[in-house]
């Protein structure tokens, strides 16, 4: 089978963005995208558009709304991509299997979402519609709510792991200040992000405000190629793996303090990959939470159940540790616009493989990781990336 390679990709600041609609965001990288793979934009033969939405656009059928900005794209395939959080990784992998079974030569994946123009409560309610609504429909606090559970199970099963939750937010913080796309490029520090305080409540106990993840708007893509065509690209990183699990959506029927779905996608992953993890260089892995980073340091097998602080206090994790998680600064410091987020973790860890994430940029940057996942570890995607050589 031939394997897609990204060829090309485009990016938007994350944030709270002046852009009025999906639309708008879309325009910012659909053409950049392209024009970054140094192709025409006939060349592109189906294109793939992630939006979680639920209630954040009035437009809730966004495919063509490409072709406002690329009208080269007419009468071509485009299909809108859901999965939660993890819709931006089920577009790439929907163009991916395009490029596999004979399609076409080029792809184009596109992520948005605007979030910022929704009041508050209603960003709670509609993120919240990504848990199971029978029975997790009034947890308090939104989805920070179910990860305020989740944290709680944790801390009652094996101690008060604050200290750790604190020092992943400070080092994603840290680590954003170098991402230009970041929504808060801010060193706010191991000691702000441990002590609550007027500016770090509790959002949902034992969560305080710099354990969760931004609301966002932004958008970013990628053009893919199958492999032969890659090959007189001027770039191009191939996927060494991708593997998509699905876990049971209800909380009650799991155990949550282990992302069992995770640890199945990473292990499937890695074994597709013929490789141990640790041959990764980094990994961009999908911190919503800080406890959700914490659960997936377990679920890849850095740790064993329940020793995940080990990886963060011990600094594994770090930039210049065994295995740096989330340089870009991960969801908590750039930002999460819910339909963009998987596409921009795949766009900047090919900046990374092909030396081009700037201050970003690690010394060493052979082999790397996203994981990207929808829910409560319900969608779980683990893709594994390298340079076409």
């Amino acid at each position: 089978m031939t394997e897609a390679c990204i060829v090309g990709w485009a990016h938007s600041p994350f944030g709270r963005l002046e852009d009025p609609d999906i639309e708008s965001l879309i325009g910012r990288v659909a053409g950049a995208a392209i024009a970054d793979a140094g192709i025409a934009a006939h060349e592109i033969e189906g294109t793939f558009v992630s939006l979680f939405n639920n209630g954040f656009s009035q437009q809730d059928f966004p495919a063509s709304l490409v072709l406002q900005h690329v009208p080269e794209l007419r009468y071509t395939p485009i299909t809108r991509y859901e999965n939660a959080c993890a819709s931006g990784s089920a577009a790439v992998y929907g163009a991916r299997d395009f490029l596999a079974a004979g399609r076409g030569r080029f792809a184009l994946v596109i992520g948005v979402e605007k979030m910022t123009a929704t009041p508050g409560k209603e960003v709670g309610d509609i993120l919240l519609k990504a848990s199971y609504q029978k029975e997790e429909a009034d947890i308090p606090a939104g989805f920070a709510g179910v990860f305020g559970q989740i944290a709680d199970r944790y801390f009652q099963r094996y101690g008060d792991q604050s200290d750790a939750l604190a020092a992943i937010a400070a080092k994603n913080h840290k680590n954003g200040v170098d991402n230009p796309y970041a929504q808060m490029r801010k060193d706010l520090g191991y000691d702000f992000c441990r002590n609550l305080s007027e500016k770090n409540p509790y959002v949902a106990a034992p969560l305080k405000r710099t354990d969760c993840s931004l609301v966002s708007d932004g958008a970013a893509a990628l053009v893919l190629a199958d492999e032969e065509t890659a090959k007189a690209m001027g770039k191009a990183v191939r996927f060494k793996a991708a593997v998509q699990v699905n876990d049971f959506l209800p909380i009650s029927k799991r155990d949550i303090t282990r992302f069992e779905g995770a640890a199945q996608a990473w292990s499937r992953a890695l074994a597709a990959a013929d490789i141990k993890l640790g041959d990764l260089s980094f990994a961009e892995s999908h911190d919503c939470f800080t406890i959700a980073e914490l659960l997936e340091y377990e679920a890849m097998g850095l740790t064993a159940p329940g020793q995940g602080a080990r990886a963060i206090l011990e600094g594994w994790t770090a930039k210049d540790g065994r295995l740096p998680i989330n340089p870009s600064g991960g969801l908590k410091s750039k930002g999460h616009p819910i339909g963009a987020t998987g596409v921009s973790m795949h766009v900047i860890t090919a900046m990374q493989l092909t030396g081009q994430a700037g201050a970003m940029q690690l010394p060493k940057a052979d082999l790397g990781a996203v994981f990207n996942m929808g829910g409560a570890a319900v969608a779980n995607y683990v893709s594994i990336l390298e340079p076409l050589r």
